[in-house]
């Protein structure tokens, strides 16, 4: 009781926090403070920024058709503009505020592209230029604009009047006034930091004085070494984020060296921690592991990062400071949650996965965890996020994490983590020819007096994966027959893997074009359950789990294996 009262009280606090911040901004917005945005207009720019993200041209042809093809949806417009009709899906409206399409156009290299460019940036100056409100004025969606308005200003700008270059240029720097002055209000997480990105992008895109640069590059520098932590990941614990904000940092440091300014020191340790904590979260066919807000690996996105890494040698396989585990033997790779959740207000996306792994042989992923249809229906994201869509260990079919689902709340502050494990001690046991760790959470106790603990050992030049799991109570020792004690212990199949049993009636994972591996547990036999894969490219996809269920007062600790095999016939599929 003790416990939930703190977790009811932490967040309203976090509702409270952010009401105030949104109170601000509108008065922000309001008469009052509008003259503050106006000022000199810029010149000119300077330089335009590159842009690492990919580039279709044919997307800029279905633009130009009134086609937008934009997170998730495709919209068609009928002819008019897209500023001007209503659509209900926010991140569909976040992507064209966002204006990140604009590369599109710049690939198609054609006078055309650079009209139509020229022509929404134009419509979107006229209908929201002169309103600070709405979606469109978002901080993060501001920043997001006017980061793309400055890597595509020559396609925006390309065989423009000089009325128009003046009301972009003159857009462009209200934009970043509003943006400077609302950036040390916005709510902790990845939009701060890339405001202070943005912001550092006008600095040095644009004509400024030297001290705008200075103070632009100090924020920058104190966000980073705020958020980017000594391991290289991220405070928000998503590998997604690590992506999105290299998409941006790295630019970034080519534009200080393009001006013939040093970049500063944060920006360079920042992006050499965070590339390989990207290569951290890797499986061998280079998708990302599905934790905490991931979702559908585009693999060409990442090529196109990590191509600036020129860290040598294996990924880490210890990243303390980001609450995960990596063993790594022969072409088989495990990746571990064995971390707390992030602070409350930045835990929008986290998931109720510690101590859940995924297991990937070669190019195959075997073991995995449901993961988040980035794009699809925001109904799927409270089933994703629980545990039970993790390969980890339930208690009583509750999630070790909560949320809350108040409309009241949602409106506010999204959905976030209220509640958690707040210790998971974990222990790195590596040798000759084996990696492990032991990790522990402790979020049943308050409810059901037991803590969860579980070992990992991959083994036998990465043949053999042995795992342990244990139900005890605090002090060690065995859990009481209460009715409270019921475990259910999860292995989610990725759809692509096929199950059936062997002639020892064990159950064998097989793809067409990978190795099998068998499972195997001494103390419970395992059963086969329907499940559901969220972060498929194509959106959410059946696939099967296997299950363990028993109670931790008649069984406190159970060993299962995986173990690799080449079965010569495949009967009794399950």
């Amino acid at each position: 009781m003790a416990a939930a009262a703190i977790n009811t009280t932490r967040l309203w606090a976090l509702v409270a926090r952010e009401f105030w911040r949104k109170t601000r901004r509108r008065l922000r917005a309001g008469p009052a403070y509008r003259w503050r945005y106006s000022g000199r207009t810029p010149e000119r720019v300077l330089i335009a920024p590159p842009d690492l993200r990919l580039a279709d041209p044919q997307i800029a042809l279905e633009i130009y058709y009134g086609r937008y093809p934009l997170s998730g949806r495709l919209v068609e417009t009928g002819g008019q503009s897209p500023f001007q009709i209503k659509v209900a899906h926010r991140g569909w409206q976040r992507s064209l505020h966002g204006f990140r399409w604009l590369r599109h156009m710049r690939a198609a290299g054609t006078e055309l592209a650079s009209a139509n460019a020229r022509a929404l940036v134009s419509d979107w100056i006229a209908m929201h230029g002169n309103h600070i409100s709405g979606v469109a004025w978002e901080p993060g969606v501001t920043s997001k604009r006017i980061i793309a308005w400055l890597q595509h200003s020559s396609v925006v700008l390309q065989g423009a009047e000089f009325p128009f270059y003046r009301a972009f240029l003159k857009s462009l720097a209200i934009q970043i006034r509003y943006l400077r002055s609302i950036a040390r209000e916005m709510p902790d997480g990845k939009d701060r930091l890339r405001a202070r990105i943005a912001l550092a992008f006008a600095a040095l895109s644009l004509p400024a004085p030297a001290s705008a640069l200075r103070a632009a590059t100090r924020h920058l520098g104190e966000e980073l070494n705020h958020q980017i932590l000594p391991d290289g990941g991220h405070i928000s614990r998503n590998p997604l984020t690590l992506l999105e904000i290299l998409a941006d940092l790295l630019p970034l440091r080519q534009t200080y060296a393009n001006q013939a300014e040093a970049p500063p020191a944060a920006l360079m340790g920042a992006i050499d921690r965070m590339l390989p904590a990207l290569r951290f979260f890797r499986h061998q066919d280079g998708s990302l592991a599905a934790f905490n807000g991931m979702g559908a690996t585009i693999h060409d996105r990442i090529a196109a990062i990590l191509r600036h890494d020129d860290t040598a040698g294996a990924p880490l396989l210890h990243a303390p400071h980001s609450g995960y585990e990596r063993l790594s033997l022969g072409d088989v790779t495990v990746i571990a949650d064995t971390g707390p959740p992030p602070p409350a207000d930045l835990s929008s996306a986290a998931h109720a996965g510690c101590l859940s792994f995924e297991m990937s042989s070669g190019r195959q992923h075997f073991i995995v965890n449901a993961g988040v249809d980035t794009y699809g229906d925001p109904e799927f994201r409270p089933l994703a996020r629980a545990t039970a869509a993790h390969s980890t260990a339930t208690l009583n079919d509750t999630s070790s994490a909560r949320f809350s689902h108040s409309t009241r709340v949602s409106n506010l502050v999204g959905s976030p983590l209220i509640g958690g494990p707040g210790e998971v001690p974990c222990r790195r046991d590596d040798g000759q020819d084996y990696q492990g760790f032991t990790a522990s959470h402790d979020s049943y106790v308050q409810r059901f007096g037991i803590v969860h603990e579980r070992e990992l050992t991959l083994s036998t030049r990465g043949n053999v994966l042995a795992g342990r799991d244990s139900f005890l109570r605090p002090g060690g020792e065995a859990a009481t027959n209460n009715g409270r004690d019921f475990v259910t212990i999860r292995f989610h199949i990725h759809p692509e893997i096929k199950l059936f049993k062997d002639q020892q009636e064990r159950l064998v994972l097989t793809a067409d074009s990978a190795d099998s591996w068998t499972f195997a547990c001494a103390e419970v036999s395992p059963i086969v359950e329907e499940s559901i894969y969220f972060a498929g490219l194509g959106g959410p996809r059946i696939s099967r789990q296997l299950v363990l269920t028993f109670k931790a007062s008649e069984q406190p600790q159970v060993h299962w294996r995986l173990t690799r095999s080449r079965p010569e016939g495949r009967p009794n599929w399950a």
